[in-house]
């Protein structure tokens, strides 16, 4: 049976009004809230294999930590059912009880040692009671990742409270879907150096259960997430979505833990943007991972990109959210920006528009990139998407992407690869309307191939909208706050000249107060 409209918000409706009652900080009931949602898939999906092992002929005893293993899921010892929890006494303390059943768990789970939260005691005992019968409603015998649907639903809800500068820890499921589905990781690695709670990895597994496949048997993960808060959510999304994979604490910028070069077949990422104070002194010399060099300017978007692309296998294929300010970055970021389109590998930029994100409202840009085009017959072109028009408005300040949507979008890049047009989400209907014959073509206002020589008369910009163009609207149908939003994003982009200038301006003095010392 399908899972019930709208389960997923009633839920979060009900654990929010208990939440929104105690004196806790959305910041210190968020993984514990998380964590039992963990909890109830992991002794859900234990109870499953006990049924089904149970019904085998010759079966003795209770299924052990080898068999759960063996089989790909969670062990759960006694202590830790979700039933006993549930049926503890009244004084019992529950606290306490939650606490011991993580515990038991990690000592029976390597994948999950030091990773469930044991904080439970700063709840009181009413709420962790209500939390408790609140989650066991969550049907049982309901099609497809209902967990999984759950997990994300309520990590989704928790970050608008819960973030920090520049929505580090999670990417919008919309956006996500995107990357994924224009990347098409059917097979191999997938790495994302800045992996936050895990969200390409789980979209990138949903993707090859789309496609008729088991995510087990066709990808393998690899992340490094330097906040140890963050790096327990993404090991937990990846258990309650039946995902094991190598996710390490480190800083990415200066240790190299996977051995990155070359080695990866995808790498989808949101990165933090515009960062600065990276001792580049460190990196200067590191040109495996920084092939084209390091930017002069204090900002690290171009060390991004340069992680991405160094570490794509020959054939690998990259997707990862970037600040518009880089597409038009002027100085030692233009030449830095040249140096990569003139390797042939990138193969497709996407402009979003605004709020699309919780804590950053300017728009931004997806980058593509594709070692195999390099190789191929479209190494001098590139496909630019405006894509600033297409979006569902969620409410005032935020906006998505609807499946149809995503899906056309992605199809843009199928066919202007050469591939075949999918239809699994809906959105035919769109495709129909910009590409009636099933074949790519440039439509103004959405799409248009450039080749290197075109974008090498643009100074090298990767901004879509200097290339597709405008539909004609008549004076009636002027949009205010379409406009407004251009203008806002022409005002970030001269915002990120005046401080590219400003920094070659401190150079140059520094250099001569040097100079004259």
């Amino acid at each position: 049976m399908p899972l019930p409209a709208d389960f997923e918000r009633r839920l979060w409706a009900a654990a929010d009004q208990l939440w929104t009652n105690s004196a806790l900080q959305p910041s210190e009931y968020a993984t514990p809230v998380l964590a039992l949602i963990f909890l109830k898939y992991a002794d859900h999906r234990f109870a499953q294999a006990e049924r089904e092992l149970a019904g085998k002929a010759r079966r003795r005893g209770a299924i052990g930590r080898d068999d759960a293993h063996a089989r790909g899921f969670v062990y759960v010892p006694e202590k830790a059912r979700f039933r006993g929890l549930l049926e503890l006494p009244e004084g019992a303390d529950i606290g306490k009880a939650i606490n011991e059943a993580m515990k038991a768990i990690e000592a029976e789970n390597d994948d999950l040692r030091d990773v469930l939260p044991k904080t439970y005691g700063r709840f009181d005992a009413q709420t962790l009671k209500e939390l408790l019968k609140l989650f066991s409603t969550i049907p049982e015998d309901v099609e497809g990742d209902v967990f999984g649907r759950i997990y994300e639903y309520f990590l989704g809800n928790f970050a608008p409270r819960t973030l920090q500068k520049g929505g580090e820890y999670f990417t919008p499921y919309s956006v996500v879907r995107l990357i994924v589905e224009i990347v098409e990781p059917y097979h191999g690695r997938i790495y994302d150096p800045a992996c936050g709670s895990g969200g390409m990895f789980v979209q990138s597994a949903s993707f090859v259960s789309a496609h008729e496949k088991r995510p087990t048997d066709e990808i393998s993960v690899y992340g490094i997430e330097k906040i140890q808060a963050t790096l327990r959510l993404a090991r937990m999304n990846l258990a309650v979505h039946a995902l094991s994979g190598d996710i390490k604490e480190a800083n990415t910028y200066y240790e190299d833990v996977h051995e990155q070069e070359g080695r990866f077949d995808f790498v989808m990422a949101n990165p933090p943007f515009n960062q600065n104070a990276v001792d580049k002194e460190r990196l200067k010399d590191d040109r495996k991972r920084f092939p084209f060099g390091m930017p002069t300017i204090d900002n690290a978007n171009y060390l991004w990109i340069q992680l991405f692309y160094s570490a794509l296998s020959e054939k690998g294929r990259a997707g990862f959210v970037m600040a518009n300010s880089a597409s038009d970055a002027r100085g030692s970021e233009l030449e830095l920006r040249r140096k990569l389109v003139e390797t042939g590998a990138v193969d497709v930029i996407v402009a979003l528009s605004p709020n699309f994100f919780y804590t950053v409202t300017l728009p931004v840009t997806l980058w593509f990139l594709d070692k195999g085009k390099a190789k191929g017959a479209r190494k001098d072109k590139v496909l630019f998407i405006d894509a600033r028009h297409v979006y569902r408005q969620v409410d005032r300040a935020h906006r998505e992407f609807t499946p149809e949507q995503i899906e056309m979008l992605a199809n843009i890049a199928r066919l202007w690869r050469g591939e075949k047009a999918e239809n699994l989400h809906g959105g035919g209907k769109l495709m129909k309307e910009n590409f009636p014959k099933g074949k790519y073509v440039d439509v103004a206002g959405l799409c248009k191939v450039a080749t290197i020589g075109e974008i090498e008369a643009q100074g090298w910009s990767l901004n879509p909208g200097r290339y597709v163009g405008v539909v004609e609207k008549a004076g009636e149908e002027f949009d205010f706050k379409e406009r407004l939003g251009e203008l806002n994003e022409e005002l970030e982009r001269l915002h990120a000249e005046a401080r590219e200038l400003e920094g070659r301006i401190a150079e140059s003095v520094a250099a001569l107060l040097e100079t004259c010392s």
